[in-house]
């Protein structure tokens, strides 16, 4: 026994807290380990787990006892490093197709790709993040259908994510769910179907309960898709729920002539988009609203309770925004 251990011990004292380490995760073997899941495995809270350049393929699971561990991308160039699956939804579930399973608190992840490559046809999800106080940044998210899910808790319990200087891609409502979501100065990225209907960015599901759902701010919205044949967002009353009142705002961000006028917002499963709670607030390009009827807009005296702070606080005060 290490003889200031033994001291403590005979004092009653805790032991001292071990100290916070780096797991280096290499695909060519150069590492500790060859596999992320691996290095979760003895990560602890505090850990950083950094990630060499290469292609990491298959799921990746942070369950919630994994909380406060960061995955780092070691080159900081979020195309350096993969982590690829194919999975679609279908028998396996929204959780058991994503790329990347989140359910732990208080992780970080960076300077990574996480792409789920099944492409049309059925859900595939790159990223569900099911965990409180979650920070991504110069991630690239990437699918084609429900893309990146939050998900978790109503009222108290709803989860928080935080996205920054991020890049996201999908077709068909590709970002969605119920948790305060926030991205912030990222670059949102239809797909062209090469459709009159090139699909939707959101569908939340937010509850009536809570007040914040998903904020898109400071942030470019661009498609190579015709003009006017994406949507916003649609209204998704998760499994039936009457109470999931969805709630979106777009402000301060540069919207592609891809966006529709007419339709920017539109109905789901029976239920009309004016069941849902979505607005804009001081947006530019060629999609922002042009006085269409139904584009509403969000009030400045009320825009101020609706910023990135404001949705992330809860209860404990969160605040991990960039200036």
């Amino acid at each position: 026994m290490r003889p200031l251990l033994a001291v403590l011990l005979l004092l009653g004292s805790p032991s001292p807290a071990l100290a916070a380490t780096t797991i280096t995760v290499a695909a060519d073997g150069s590492g500790n380990y060859t596999t992320i899941q691996a290095a979760l495995a003895v990560a602890a809270a505090g850990d950083t787990i950094s990630v060499k350049a290469g292609t990491y393929r298959g799921q990746v699971s942070i369950p919630a006892s994994k909380a406060g561990i960061t995955i780092k991308g070691a080159t900081g160039t979020a195309t350096d490093i993969v982590i690829t699956g194919n999975t679609p939804q279908g028998s396996s579930g929204a959780s058991g197709s994503a790329t990347v399973l989140n359910l732990a608190a208080n992780t970080t992840i960076t300077g990574v790709t996480i792409a789920n490559t099944y492409g049309s046809g059925i859900q595939a999800l790159a990223l569900y993040a099911g965990g409180d106080r979650q920070v991504y940044r110069n991630v690239r998210l990437l699918g084609y259908q429900d893309t990146f899910l939050s998900w978790g808790g109503t009222g108290s319990k709803q989860v928080r994510q935080y996205v920054y200087k991020s890049y996201i891609e999908g077709a068909v409502d590709f970002i969605y769910g119920n948790g305060a979501l926030v991205i912030d100065s990222s670059t949102i990225r239809s797909l062209d179907r090469g459709s009159s209907n090139n699909g939707y960015i959101t569908a939340a599901a937010t509850n009536a309960s809570n007040a914040y759902g998903i904020l898109i701010t400071r942030s470019t919205l661009s498609s190579s898709a015709a003009s006017q044949t994406v949507a916003l967002g649609r209204c998704w009353h998760a499994g039936g729920a009457a109470d999931a009142i969805g709630q979106v705002l777009v402000r301060d961000s540069a919207l592609g002539g891809h966006i529709r006028q007419a339709g920017a917002w539109q109905d789901m499963s029976g239920f009309s988009w004016k069941t849902c709670r979505f607005t804009e607030y001081h947006n530019s390009g060629a999609g922002a609203t042009q006085g269409t009827s139904d584009r509403p807009q969000m009030s400045a005296s009320t825009a101020a309770n609706y910023t990135p702070q404001r949705y992330l606080a809860g209860a404990d005060g969160w605040n991990p925004v960039q200036p």
